[in-house]
This record gives structure tokens, C-alpha cells and sequence, in this order.
């Protein structure tokens, strides 16, 4: 069934195109989203001061939907300010210089180590483990922290969780929507997944290497305050004085094997997304009081709770300018019946994928016109930075041009799944690759424009070879 597209999508597609348009002017868009969404509840509610409720409400559900990521980056920053002042962190990394001796080799290892462990616990906890241990291993060898966050956030959230081998959450999904084994989606997303993957990366690492020797390199660090620089320092020096050698060496030693036995619980207790990531949180906390207590003692109350405000003031920071943007997008998806209620018309799956449907209803079918429709309808469902919300939409649509074709239905089914989950899981939407930025105390607007380029020469190009394989 064609869903009847009506102002209220019109009006929403108005804004993505103006979203889309001032982020490639490197300008921000906090103000055109709070636009958008009061023009979306004026035409939902009919109501000004509904339409005014409305954009407070999208920023409190949007805050809902991110709190988990909020968390999580939050306590990692406070270990990692308590292990960097204490100078832990110095042992710790130590033994990861013997392979990481060059910015490339920094990136292409990071790049791997992420997709492998991202493989077994998806992005987010995979962040959260590579990035407290390899990053400054990698800014020391020269990679920017920049280039760290692109090549976490192409290899976890691009390559890892497109495909999902392990978990196989995402072909599970548009499997069932295109009715077939899930075996054989997996198959067929194989040389799609290598294709996008060594294009996307190569690109990303290309043009970073490239800006480099033309001095247009912008590293997009998240600057502290003086107060806060002035406050490092004097804590450094209290807490490396306050630890001896043979304690820090046995702390350097204790934290990657409590890490490594939450690894171990992941596998025997199955913990996946969000069990996971509180897991790690709940370790990083541990840490950081047993951190605390050693080296600070005397101060261990005061301090614990400076260290946490610290992890919150910078996690806030990094999702204040984001909020706005994902509250917007949102409502594409599960935002908008939750604030508005049922506005949209029978049948309706969501703006966004209302959108997509109907592209995919007004174009010609055949093998070329179907793989192009696969990766736009993919795309356009993933800017809800939701990457998962979209991919049964592009099973459905997938079967729909299958059948139609003739064959191809698995390669379609694919293709869907790899640009929706490229688009949204946490490559170009600022708000989903949150998690790295964060990590690598980035700009995820800045992490989000040097990984548009590469990730849209990727999806053509592998869009290219689907049209053979079909």
C-alpha cells in the first residue's frame, strides 16, 4: 500500500534538504532544527502553543533516546581524566607502541581492532574499550585524534555493523522483511560490505593524509576552558606524586584485565548493546573510585565527585549543539507519534519511511533503477541515525523490486540494509557517531563532515557493483 504523502511530509523532507545543505556549508543547524520542529507541530497540532510545547517536549525525548550514550561517554571521560593524572595511562599504552610506530599504522590498526571487537559487541562498548587504550597511543605516533575517531567510526559503526555476522542483528531483519534465509543475505552483503568498507576507508584515509600536506587539516577538538587546563595540571602533579612506580605498574596491568574479564562476561552471559555498554560502564566507575581512593586519599569524597562532574560537563558539552538535531530527526521516526499522536495517515510507518515508500513506488524497475532506489531508500531511512529502524523498510521495498526484476533479491536486500545502517548506525549523522567523537574529544559536526565525502563515494561505488551482481 502507497502511503498518501502529506504536508507534514513535504514540510519535513524541506527541512532535511536544508539540514543537509548548511552542514555542507560547514554552518550549524541548531536553529533550522528548532525550526523545523515548530513548523512540523504547527502543521501536527494546529495549535501554537502545542507547536511551542512541541519543541521543548522533542528535546526532552531526544534526551531520553541519548541518555544511555550520555552515560556512558561520561564515566569513560572521568576514568580517563583520573588515569592520565595519575599518569597510568603512560604504562598502559606502552606495550601498544611496538605495532602503532606511524600515523598510518595508527589508523589502519585502530581501524581493524575496532572492527573486530565491534563484530562481537557492536560500536558503542567497542568505543568505548579501543578508545580509552589506543588512543593516545595513536596521538603520540602522530595521527590526530581526528583521524582516530574516522577510523573507529568507519570500521565499527560502517564496516562491523553493516554486516552483523556475528550478532546478526541487521540481516536478521531485512531478511524477514524480504522474506528470505538469513544466510543468504549475509552471503550476498559479502562483497558489498568489502566494497564499501575498502572504499570508504581508503578514501577517508586518502583525503585526511592529502589535507594534511595542504595545511587544510581541521583536528575538531573539543578546546577546555583555562579553568579546566590550570585544574589538570595541579591534579597531575597530586596524583603522580601520590602513587608510587610498582602501584601504577600493577594498576596499568589490573585495568586491561578487568576489561578483558567484561569481555569474558559478554560471551558467557550474551550481553549485546546496551547490557553491554553497562557493563563497561559499571567497570569504568570501579576504576575510577579505586583510582581515586589510592591516589587522592585524604581527598578520595571531594575528588570522586570532581571527577564525575568533570565526565558530565564534558559529555554535555559534546551533546549540547547535537540535541536540537536529533530531537528533529526523530520525529521522522517514533518522535512524532509519541509527541504529537496519531497525525500521519492509516497505514503510515513514519515519515521517513513514508518517504522512502513512495520513491520506491514512483521510479522504473529494473536492475539499475532498483540498486540506485535501494540506496537512496536506505539512506533517507537511516537519517534518524537510527541505522536499525529503517532496514525492514528496505527488506519490504527490496522483495517489491526482487520480484519485479526477476532476480537479485538477495543483492537488493543488501544494498538496502548496507547504505541505511552506513547512513544512520554512525558514520554522517552527528548525533550517532557521538560515541567516538566523544571518545577522541572531537566535534562530531567536524567527525561527521570528514566522514561525508568518503561514505558517499563508497555507497556509489558499491551501488556500481550491485547493479553487476544483480
Amino acid at each position: 500500500m502507497v502511503i498518501q504523502l502529506t504536508a507534514l511530509h513535504w514540510v519535513y523532507l524541506g527541512f532535511i534538504v536544508a539540514i543537509i545543505g548548511f552542514m555542507l556549508m560547514r554552518r550549524d543547524t541548531t536553529l533550522i532544527c528548532i525550526a523545523g520542529i515548530l513548523g512540523i507541530g504547527l502543521l501536527a497540532t494546529t495549535s501554537l502553543s502545542g507547536s511551542v510545547s512541541g519543541i521543548f517536549d522533542s528535546f526532552i525525548f531526544a534526551i531520553k533516546e541519548l541518555i544511555g550514550t550520555i552515560l556512558i561517554i561520561s564515566i569513560i571521560v572521568a576514568m580517563s581524566r583520573v588515569l592520565i593524572r595519575t599518569g597510568i595511562n603512560e604504562i598502559m599504552i606502552s606495550p601498544f607502541t611496538w605495532f602503532m610506530k606511524s600515523p598510518a599504522l595508527a589508523f589502519w590498526g585502530i581501524g581493524i581492532i575496532m572492527m573486530v571487537t565491534s563484530w562481537f559487541f557492536w560500536p558503542s562498548p567497542a568505543v568505548a574499550l579501543v578508545g580509552a587504550v589506543l588512543l593516545p597511543v595513536a596521538i603520540r605516533v602522530g595521527l590526530p585524534a581526528l583521524g582516530a575517531a574516522v577510523a573507529m567510526n568507519l570500521f565499527g559503526h560502517g564496516i562491523a555493523l553493516s554486516g552483523d555476522y556475528i550478532i546478526q542483528g541487521a540481516p536478521k531483519l531485512t531478511a524477514d522483511a524480504a522474506g528470505l534465509p538469513v544466510s543468504e543475505v549475509m552471503q550476498a552483503s559479502i562483497p558489498l560490505v568489502i566494497v564499501m568498507g575498502v572504499v570508504t576507508t581508503v578514501a577517508a584515509y586518502w583525503m585526511m593524509r592529502r589535507d594534511q600536506r595542504l595545511g587544510k587539516w581541521n583536528d575538531g577538538l573539543v578546546a577546555a576552558t583555562p579553568d579546566e587546563i590550570r585544574a589538570d595540571r595541579k591534579d597531575q602533579a597530586e596524583g603522580a606524586a601520590s602513587l608510587s612506580l610498582g602501584t601504577k605498574q600493577f594498576l596499568a596491568v589490573l585495568i586491561p584485565v578487568l576489561f578483558a574479564v567484561d569481555v569474558i562476561a559478554m560471551f558467557m552471559l550474551d550481553l549485546q548493546g546496551g547490557e553491554a555498554t553497562a557493563l563497561i560502564g559499571g567497570t569504568s566507575i570501579l576504576i575510577m573510585l579505586l583510582i581515586t581512593m589510592l591516589s587522592h586519599r585524604g581527598k578520595v569524597l571531594e575528588k570522586t565527585t570532581s571527577y564525575l562532574i568533570e565526565g558530565f560537563l564534558f559529555g554535555f558539552k559534546v551533546f549540547g549543539p547535537v540535541i536540537p538535531i536529533a530531537a528533529f530527526f526523530y520525529l521522522g521516526d517514533s518522535g512524532f507519534l509519541s509527541l504529537f499522536g496519531e497525525k500521519l495517515p492509516d497505514g503510515s510507518h513514519g515519515i521517513v519511511n513514508d518517504l522512502g515508500l513512495a520513491l520506491a513506488h514512483t521510479v522504473p524497475v529494473n536492475g539499475v533503477i532498483g540498486s540506485v532506489t535501494l540506496t537512496v531508500v536506505g539512506a533517507i531511512t537511516g537519517l534518524d541515525g537510527s541505522g536499525f529502524s529503517g532496514i525492514s523498510l528496505a527488506g519490504s521495498i527490496a522483495q517489491l523490486f526482487g520480484h519485479a526484476i526477476g532476480s537479485g533479491l538477495a543483492t537488493l536486500t543488501a544494498l538496502g540494509q548496507v547504505a541505511a545502517i552506513w547512513v544512520g548506525g554512525g558514520t554522517i549523522i552527528p548525533w550517532a557517531l557521538i560515541p567516538a567523537a566523544a571518545i577522541c574529544g572531537v566535534s562530531p559536526f567536524e567527525l561527521a563532515r570528514r566522514n561525508l565525502k568518503p561514505v558517499l563515494i563508497g555507497l556509489a561505488v558499491t551501488t556500481i557493483v550491485a547493479m553487476f551482481l544483480i
